[in-house]
């Protein structure tokens, strides 16, 4: 029985990461279209925030989403 409750959790885990990786990857996507199609093209901002997302993957995606995507739905309404 042990070993079965061993192997359980791993299966748990290994299911949690994959889960997490697919849906990390899914909103990684959706902040690069989000930011290649609605962010204003004025300057560098748009090509600094696709490097800072791409680069970071998830996390890049997590503070363009936290930092600048409201901001720029407040300025600019898109």
């Amino acid at each position: 029985m042990i070993i079965f409750d061993a192997m359980s959790s791993i299966f748990l885990l290994i299911l949690i990461i994959i889960v997490f990786s697919i849906v990390s990857t899914g909103f990684w996507i959706w902040m690069i279209v989000d930011c290649a199609n609605n962010e204003p093209s004025d300057g560098n901002n748009q090509i600094m925030w696709i490097i800072i997302i791409v680069a970071l993957h998830w996390l890049g995606a997590l503070i363009y989403f936290l930092a600048r995507r409201s901001q720029r739905i407040a300025i600019y309404g898109k």
